[in-house]
């Protein structure tokens, strides 16, 4: 238990600082300012292992250059974790592109649309906690 709360403080620290990088300390230009977000880090139980969740707001191509930026920063952020986050060692660092805010809301759009068609039709669905009509 003590153990999972220290690897997930660690996480938090390493989020926190990732953050903090994106908006001032890399200088990569493919990784725009305000066009990249951390959405989730996991640290590894032995602490020497990290996994850092990114979301992109962009075309495909400024996408995948941002990405590259940010494999190509793999050094410079995993030195700043070392310098900033007290550990024994400084866990490698592994970026990731995390599109599940993407399709959340695709997913949210295609509902849209269906409410509306559904309403156009004049079917009014019934609310999802009512019990079925009797027949």
């Amino acid at each position: 238990m003590a153990n999972d709360r220290r690897v997930a403080r660690v996480a938090a620290s390493i989020k926190r600082e990732i953050a903090q990088m994106l908006m001032s300390g890399i200088k990569d230009e493919r990784v725009g300012t305000g066009m990249v977000s951390v959405t989730d880090v996991e640290v590894s139980g032995d602490l020497q292992h990290a996994k850092v969740f990114v979301s992109f707001y962009g075309t495909e191509d400024a996408r995948a250059a941002a990405m590259d930026g940010l494999q190509a920063s793999q050094g410079y952020v995993r030195k700043e974790i070392g310098r900033r986050v007290r550990l024994r060692r400084t866990p490698t660092i592994a970026f990731y592109e995390d599109r599940s805010l993407e399709r959340g809301t695709q997913v949210l759009s295609l509902l849209n649309k269906l409410h509306a068609e559904r309403q156009r039709r004049g079917e009014t669905p019934s609310a999802p906690d009512s019990p079925p009509a009797a027949e």
